[in-house]
């Protein structure tokens, strides 16, 4: 497997997509391509593709819709999907590759705050990986499989959160989905503006009422109305 194409979804997020497009250049081994799927469909979103040598593609603002615009367009054997505020580990397509090789169909990186981490950080990471190994990875820890596995689990859901949830369980029902070592080290903004404790919790109440048979539409809304009465909190005070 020779051919590994890279998909971010994005959306008003340029400058942490240019630092994330500007990393992948640095690579000690590069992608065949790079797809960003831009959900605000942007001039200036489409002015740093172009700067940093991605292929940017108009989008809605579905995250799902968007992750399956950018795997229909790839050309790549091997999918791997980053958010556009994630930090790679050195040399993460060779690991890639091996963790294929010895007969995987894909995985995911472990989840690790970036700088500035606070203390919580130190509980949280490893809950977080044992919710992943016990339930779902999701997207922001760099989820990858080869495009077979990809189509035969029928990809993302088209929905705007928990798309990956049925793609990752179909994942593993097919054969070895694994938890690699090595970290994509996450943004902690949202949990430094909401506050740790708080990030968390809504989180898990957000994955909760969605196995609970809450759409993700719905859910999405929330999450929109939670974000709309912290700003205006933030604001008054």
């Amino acid at each position: 497997m020779s051919n590994v194409s890279i998909i971010i979804p994005c959306y008003n997020d340029e400058q942490k997509l240019a630092q994330l497009l500007a990393q992948i250049q640095y690579l000690p081994r590069t992608p065949h391509e790079v797809i960003v799927v831009d959900g605000a469909a942007s001039q200036s979103c489409q002015e740093v593709c172009h700067e940093y040598g991605a292929n940017w593609l108009a989008s809605g603002p579905c995250r799902g819709r968007q992750l399956l615009t950018g795997a229909a367009m790839a050309l790549g054997d091997v999918l791997w999907f980053l958010h556009a505020d994630a930090r790679l580990p050195k040399n993460p397509i060779t690991l890639i590759k091996l963790t294929l090789e010895k007969g995987a169909i894909g995985g995911y990186f472990k989840f690790r705050f970036d700088a500035p981490r606070a203390w919580p950080a130190v509980f949280l990471e490893p809950a977080i990986a044992l919710r992943c190994r016990f339930g779902i990875p999701y997207g922001d820890q760099g989820l990858f499989m080869t495009r077979q596995a990809y189509v035969a689990a029928a990809g993302h859901a088209p929905w705007p959160l928990f798309e990956e949830v049925p793609l990752v369980k179909g994942l593993r029902r097919l054969g070895n989905f694994v938890a690699l070592d090595e970290p994509i080290l996450v943004d902690p903004r949202r949990w430094q503006r909401d506050g740790w404790w708080r990030r968390t919790c809504e989180n898990r109440r957000l994955a909760l009422a969605f196995a609970w048979g809450h759409s993700p539409d719905e859910l999405a809304a929330r999450y929109r109305s939670h974000i709309t009465h912290f700003n205006h909190e933030n604001n008054e005070a």
